[in-house]
């Protein structure tokens, strides 16, 4: 079946009409050009909708739970009090929620050992989706840890003033940011000196899984593929990036989150009450075939399915932390400075120190 071609009405040449023609042109914003590759307004509905249903988005806040606890651990590290702190892309306060729960390393050389909220004097929560962002605001925890929440128009611009925050967190919220260099330059304004950035965002082969299979039943159904997972920041150009933003004393880590689903529809299903649903620019828009979601499932379980018949999803964090510059800050050596052979550490010989 050859496809449809869509051709100009071409009047008879007796019927003769003026007809005045305009023309559009693009132009560049003043700036470094942007490469758009999501749709923020459909993110912004995929959130709403998703928090709409109350009850069931709790259900599946098991990820964004995990992801925030581990975030919160490396906070942990951090020897200080953090009067004001930044929760930027906040979804549902998860990681106010995860502030006021015990403390998950307590110190075994003192009486008792706090939650991390009782560092916190004041977080400021905000997100896009008022509806997310107020959705557990009646919660028990509220009363444990001041919180103010702030909608912004969108993520990408931080309306904060300089040298404003003690800290900023994120918890899988970046990985749907554009410009993430321009944010990442934000955030550095917004910082006091001497100030941490944490963050965690999905990345690399996340759902490579899913992916593959959805590939390869488009390949088979339709002989073409289309973009169904979003992608994804890679570990290797994080500490890039940071650096860039002008942060110091940088520290990347990734860590692979494995959950097994019943099938690759309960995956996708949860996937979408997450509001992490594909938000790819110029992706196509309706459901998927059904011969298509079928395919992907039987190759989903050939491929990668566990022996009781679930199947795994690889979810890929990358943890981030940077440093504001600020006075007092530990500097690196200079190169060469050093004053041990690491082939002599390497090899198994002796330390040998250099005269």
């Amino acid at each position: 079946m050859k496809p449809l071609s869509l051709r100009p009405y071409l009047s008879p040449p007796a019927v003769r009409r003026r007809v005045l023609l305009s023309r559009n042109y693009a132009v560049q914003a003043p700036g470094a050009p942007t490469l758009q590759v999501f749709n923020r307004s459909t993110k912004y509905l995929q959130k709403e909708r998703a928090a709409a249903d109350t009850e069931h988005s709790r259900k599946v806040d098991y990820l964004k739970d995990e992801v925030a606890t581990r975030l919160c651990e490396r906070l942990l590290d951090i020897k200080r009090q953090f009067p004001h702190v930044l929760d930027l892309g906040a979804n549902a306060c998860n990681i106010a929620r995860i502030l006021t729960l015990p403390n998950p390393d307590p110190d075994p050389s003192l009486p008792s050992s706090p939650p991390l909220s009782t560092r916190i004097s004041h977080l400021t929560a905000a997100d896009s989706s008022p509806t997310l962002l107020h959705r557990d605001a009646s919660l028990p925890f509220n009363d444990l840890l001041p919180i103010t929440r702030d909608t912004l128009q969108d993520e990408e611009y931080i309306p904060y003033p300089e040298n404003h925050f003690d800290a900023v967190l994120s918890s899988l919220s970046l990985h749907w940011i554009n410009n993430l260099p321009s944010l990442l330059a934000q955030i550095a304004h917004v910082l006091k000196p001497d100030a941490p950035f944490l963050a965690a965002i999905f990345g690399g082969d996340t759902l490579y899984e899913l992916r593959t299979a959805l590939q390869l039943a488009d390949l088979d159904r339709r002989g073409g593929v289309s973009p169904h997972v979003s992608p994804l920041a890679d570990v290797r150009d994080v500490g890039g990036l940071l650096g860039k933003a002008g942060f110091k004393m940088l520290t990347v880590d990734v860590d692979d989150i494995i959950v097994d689903y019943p099938s690759s529809f309960a995956l996708m299903q949860d996937l979408q009450a997450m509001g992490e649903g594909n938000a790819v620019l110029g992706r196509e828009m309706g459901g998927m075939r059904r011969e298509v979601l079928a395919a992907s499932d039987a190759i989903y379980r050939e491929l990668y399915g566990n022996k009781d018949g679930s199947l795994p999803a690889t979810f890929r964090v990358i943890y981030m932390i940077g440093w504001k510059e600020g006075e007092g800050q530990p500097e690196p050596l200079p190169r060469g400075s050093g004053q041990i052979n690491m082939k002599d550490i390497l090899e198994g010989g002796s330390i040998k120190e250099r005269g």
